[in-house]
C-alpha cells in the first residue's frame, strides 16, 4: 500500500522509503519502444517499383506493417491472398547481413543487403532478344 504524503509525484511506502519520480514519456519509451518504420526515401523507392508493376498488371494491392523489430511492405496479386513478396527492414541485421531483404511467398530470401536500392533490383526484368 502507498500513501501520498508530498503531492502527486511523491509517494511513501509503508517501510518509509520515498519512491523516485519518473517522467512518464521516458517510461513509455523504455517500456514500448517506437516501431520500426520506412523513411520517406525508402517508401519512394518501393512505391516507384510498385507503381511500375501495377501498371504492368502484375500487382494489385499492398500493406505496410510497422512492428517492434521490423517494418514490412507486403505486395499482393489479389487482396485476399498471401503476399507475393515482402520487403522487410530489420535494423538488427544492419551490421551483419544488411537491414533490407526481399522475401517471396515461400519465405525464401531472394535478396538481402545494406542498401534498399540494390535489394530492389531483384524486381528488374531481364531484357530478352525477340526474333521476328
Amino acid at each position: 500500500m502507498t500513501d501520498s504524503t508530498e503531492g502527486p509525484y511523491r509517494s511513501q511506502t509503508m517501510s518509509g522509503d520515498a519512491s523516485i519520480v519518473v517522467d512518464l514519456q521516458e517510461y513509455r519509451k523504455a517500456k514500448d519502444p517506437l516501431p520500426v518504420t520506412f523513411h520517406r526515401r525508402e517508401l519512394d523507392l518501393i512505391l516507384r517499383i510498385y507503381g511500375r508493376m501495377v501498371g504492368e498488371g502484375e500487382w494489385r494491392d499492398y500493406a505496410i506493417d510497422h512492428l517492434k523489430d521490423r517494418a514490412v511492405f507486403s505486395i499482393f496479386k489479389r487482396s485476399g491472398e498471401l503476399p507475393l513478396y515482402r520487403v522487410e527492414k530489420n535494423p538488427k541485421l544492419a551490421a551483419k547481413q544488411g537491414a533490407y531483404s526481399v522475401i517471396n511467398t515461400d519465405g525464401r530470401i531472394l535478396k538481402r543487403g545494406h542498401e534498399l536500392q540494390q535489394v530492389l533490383k531483384v524486381f528488374d526484368k531481364v531484357l530478352k532478344l525477340v526474333d521476328k
